[in-house]
Parts: structure tokens; C-alpha cells; sequence
């Protein structure tokens, strides 16, 4: 079974950065595109980015593009986002999430539990 474990969320000051990973396990890593999802309180789940297998096509929600940046390091089965001049609205749980194939088409079939990022002043 695929397992996913987030970590890095935490509190910062609007303007400020956090840099998220995401732990896999469980599959072949590097075979899988892969995508950070993000639930507000009280709101739906909205899809922040996708990253190809390789690395090298990432796409970005418009909320986030120019802010944002998804990576992966294949060889230690790590996904990452690193989130720049963070606003109070990006305050959220962020989810890594594992797409189907190696196809960025957004359809998922695990998560990981999720991490806490508050930007708040």
C-alpha cells in the first residue's frame, strides 16, 4: 500500500515561507505524477500544483503560480513544495497526494494526512 506522510506546515507571518515535504512509500515513486492539494477551514479541497514524473512539467493553481514551487527528489522518494511570500488566504492543510499514473490528470488514489500551514500575523 502507498503511504504518504506530510510534514514542514507550521505558523508564519504573512510574507514569509515554508517549505513542505511529502515522505513516499509503498510504490515506485518516480513512475507516479504527483500533486499538493490544500483544504481553508470551512472550505472544499482546492488542487495547488501537479508535477510530472521526471520533474520537469509542474503546473500551478492561479492562486499560487508566481509563489509557489512543486519539486520531487526521485531518489528519496520526497515531494516537496516550497511556498513563498505566503498570504493569510494560503492558511490551510496541505495534502500531497498521488495521482493515478504518471498523467497529470488530478485523479487520485492517496493522500497523505495532511499538514497545517497558518499564515497569520
Amino acid at each position: 500500500q502507498a503511504q504518504l506522510v506530510e510534514s514542514g506546515g507550521g505558523l508564519v507571518q504573512p510574507g514569509g515561507s515554508l517549505r513542505l515535504s511529502c515522505a513516499a512509500s509503498g510504490f515506485t515513486f518516480s513512475s507516479y505524477a504527483m500533486s499538493w492539494v490544500r483544504q481553508a477551514p470551512g472550505k472544499g479541497l482546492e488542487w495547488v500544483s501537479d508535477i510530472n514524473t521526471g520533474g520537469g512539467s509542474t503546473y500551478y493553481a492561479d492562486s499560487v503560480k508566481g509563489r509557489f514551487t512543486i519539486s520531487r527528489d526521485n531518489a528519496k522518494n520526497t515531494l516537496y513544495l516550497q511556498m513563498n511570500s505566503l498570504k493569510p488566504e494560503d492558511t490551510a492543510v496541505y495534502y500531497c497526494a498521488k495521482d493515478r499514473d504518471g498523467n497529470m490528470y488530478g485523479r487520485y488514489d492517496y493522500w497523505g494526512q495532511g499538514t497545517q500551514v497558518t499564515v497569520s500575523s
